[in-house]
């Protein structure tokens, strides 16, 4: 049976169908709040412990090692299991993997409130882990199934760039009603939020619903059978494009996570800031990271309308301008100057990550879109957002953090060369899995 692929999800085309919408526009925003928000409440339930180290540590009398490792062990289970987890909603059903995800790291949370001893907290955030294993791509694979290609990478900017918010609403919130009723409601707040959205998402989104109008996708819409997925699996690293995309996106993504990392300290050795202020201030670039998210993929959106390359080159822009302005912020003395240079590049460092998930969505089947976005997620864990903040902490310890930061922007020429052959196989990489060529934007099969 010759493979189709859905209106939204699967490779990009300029025929009327494909540019609309498979589901009404209101429910498909609907969809996505929702969505949003069980990925806040993700990251939320994630990065809660953070704000209650100081009590836990005297309540319990825990190591520094002990503390780190309740939150390594969720960073651990989420790269471990992203794929597998992935794969099985890919073949189970995604809006019942979702559901049964949240509901586990909701849980999983409410578990972490009454914990007696370490070792049930160790238990409990290691469930948070196995819940949030999955959310991220196979969240990502619904929302973008029911909106027009057009606006893949605005989406996919605004859906990655909710982890960062999500993290400084845990540590923010988390901090405030520990402080005020104790760390055990803080965990409990978080876990109850993410059980009532689980609740409303289960009433709200049905796989019968997100299925496009059949009128609409005539002829163009057929997941491919579940017995041949194994076949589509190669699909995943069938070209140069889609491996550059991989690639470079992790790469980019080493930058942002050594700043959210060590921006705090940043300010508290350098500015001289108290640790409460300079977190403060750390979370305000957090924010601004996350902005860039979601600023590069309305521009990718925009510039790419008729040329759907260009998102190649919002990639490139982004990743030599972060390349330039943080380099140069860290060039600086402490000061005005240097905060807004590192502000801007802040901004930029991040912002190819809305135009690499919408790559990898135009160069994978959309049958296996989940089990994609989770090896563009494993991708950007394993080259980036895992190592970006330990490789900065050891060259902080030979070196000191200042010549640490000044290196750390030189990763962008890595990223950057990735995005650059991308974008040179990009058209002949899309031919092969569609059998369409691009012409001035606009499509037309290739004569046979």
């Amino acid at each position: 049976m010759e493979l189709h692929v859905t209106a939204g999800s699967g490779p990009e085309t300029d025929t009327k169908v494909s540019s609309g919408w498979p589901v009404s526009p209101r429910y498909a925003w609907v969809v996505f709040a929702l969505s949003f928000g069980l990925l806040l409440s993700d990251y939320m339930s994630r990065q809660v412990l953070n704000a209650v180290f100081p009590m836990l540590k005297a309540e319990w009398l825990l190591s520094d090692a002990e503390l780190g490792s309740l939150s390594g062990i969720v960073a651990l289970m989420v790269g471990l299991l992203t794929f597998p987890l992935s794969l099985l909603a890919d073949r189970w059903g995604r809006v019942r993997s979702l559901l049964l995800a949240a509901t586990m790291w909701s849980v999983a949370t409410l578990a972490c409130a009454v914990s007696a001893t370490y070792g049930q907290m160790f238990l409990g955030r290691l469930f948070v882990g196995i819940g949030e294993a999955a959310y991220g791509s196979v969240g990502i694979a619904v929302v973008l199934s029911i909106f027009p290609i057009g606006l893949r990478a605005t989406l996919s900017g605004a859906f990655i760039a909710g982890g960062a918010f999500g993290s400084v609403l845990g540590v923010s919130i988390g901090g405030a009603v520990a402080e005020q009723y104790g760390w055990r409601w803080a965990f409990a707040v978080m876990g109850i939020f993410g059980l009532v959205l689980a609740a409303v998402y289960g009433v709200v989104v049905t796989e019968k619903r997100l299925a496009p109008r059949a009128g609409a996708t005539a002829g163009l819409t057929e997941e491919a059978p579940r017995g041949r997925l194994r076949e589509l699996l190669p699909r995943l690293f069938s070209s140069v494009s889609v491996i550059s995309a991989y690639v470079g996106s992790g790469l980019q993504l080493f930058i942002a996570a050594a700043l959210m990392a060590w921006l705090p300290s940043y300010f508290n050795r350098y500015y001289d800031m108290p640790t409460a202020k300079a977190g403060a201030t750390a979370g305000v670039f957090v924010l601004i990271i996350g902005i860039g998210m979601v600023a590069g993929g309305l521009a990718s959106d925009r510039i790419s309308r008729v040329f759907p390359v260009r998102k190649w080159t919002v990639a490139v822009v982004c990743s030599v301008g972060s390349l330039v302005l943080l380099t140069a912020a860290f060039q600086l003395p402490a000061g005005t100057g240097q905060l807004l240079a590192l502000a801007v590049g802040a901004l930029l460092s991040a912002g190819t990550a809305g135009p690499a998930a919408a790559m990898v969505a135009n160069l994978t089947p959309a049958s296996i879109s989940a089990t994609a976005f989770a090896t563009l997620t494993l991708a950007n864990s394993l080259l980036g957002l895992a190592p970006g903040p330990a490789v900065t902490g050891r060259l902080a310890d030979s070196m000191g953090l200042l010549d640490a930061m000044r290196i750390v922007p030189l990763t962008a020429l890595a990223a950057t060369a990735a995005f650059l052959i991308g974008r040179r196989f990009y058209a002949r990489d899309l031919v092969r899995l569609t059998g369409r060529v691009s012409v001035t934007g606009r499509e037309r099969e290739l004569s046979s």
